[in-house]
């Protein structure tokens, strides 16, 4: 089914009022690829009629199946892997030779906003693990964001097909830990352990997050239009420990967000450490 012409503003304005992401006419193939089939499955007689119907409530489930579809799912482990690197190379040693002074201080908090379906988090778990001396002499917690409900379920359980391991893992990474089953692999619970999952709109409040020693905010903002991809860095930006670290994904620059934000290097590696008042 075709988005018509006149329907084609109201539903690109739901779908930025309810995600953030901001589609214009050119994105009408996006939508009827993405929400063809769920007009079909609710029986409506047009893109516009389906959204109404997720704004009255009628199916509680609607909204966040019409967010699964039209946001992007994309996602393998250790993805554009620099930031890992900067993670092993200097943000790590970095909390050893701070947080090592006192004893009552070992703790981190990383977060992956818009984690889609766990890889991200996992990867920063096996980073840490693999480059921390005893972890578990240390107080740990990744929190992993997405908008969906379908993904976040899916990172919950922590079990992957053999072709998603087979995206940025290697041979020692996977006998390390996951365990094979008959449908794939699963995360050994050693490593679950240090990771917590929970559906999360990035345009709400995050007033209840953090602080965060890191944040890996990657590929998200990139959907959204300027307004909203500023208001998000500048929310995200008090949500970091002082002295914290940024990181967003290897196309993407704050440089027009102003001095709130310090560009740094890691063998040319780009992170940010924003400069509160």
């Amino acid at each position: 089914m075709q988005v018509i012409t006149q329907e084609i503003n109201f539903v690109t304005d739901y779908i930025h009022k309810i995600s953030g992401v901001k589609l214009d006419e050119s994105k009408a193939y996006l939508i009827e690829s993405r929400l063809s089939e769920i007009i079909r499955r609710e029986k409506c007689g047009n893109y516009r009629e389906l959204c109404l119907k997720a704004q009255t409530g009628g199916n509680p489930y609607l909204r966040e199946q019409i967010v699964d579809a039209i946001t992007t799912h994309e996602t393998l482990f250790f993805r554009d892997n620099a930031p890992f690197e900067a993670l092993r190379k200097l943000v790590i040693p970095h909390w050893i030779a701070e947080k090592s002074k006192n004893p009552n201080s070992r703790r981190i908090r990383i977060w992956s906003a818009g984690c889609s379906t766990g890889q991200e988090p996992y990867s920063i778990a096996m980073t840490l693990w693999n480059a921390l001396p005893n972890i578990f002499s240390w107080d740990i917690s990744i929190l992993g964001t997405d908008i969906s409900d379908a993904s976040i379920k899916q990172a919950s359980l922590g079990r992957f097909t053999e072709h998603e391991v087979q995206r940025g893992l290697n041979a020692d990474l996977l006998a390390k830990f996951f365990v094979q089953e008959s449908a794939g692999w699963r995360v050994k619970d050693e490593l679950r352990s240090l990771v917590t999952f929970r559906r999360y709109n990035l345009l709400d409040s995050l007033m209840e997050f953090g602080p965060f020693d890191a944040i890996f905010c990657r590929n998200v903002a990139i959907y959204f239009d300027e307004k909203t991809r500023s208001n998000l860095f500048y929310r995200l930006s008090v949500r970091l420990a002082n002295g914290g670290f940024l990181f967003v994904g290897s196309a993407e620059s704050l440089a027009d967000l102003g001095r709130e934000f310090t560009p740094r290097y890691y063998n040319q590696i780009l992170y940010y450490q924003p400069n509160l008042k």
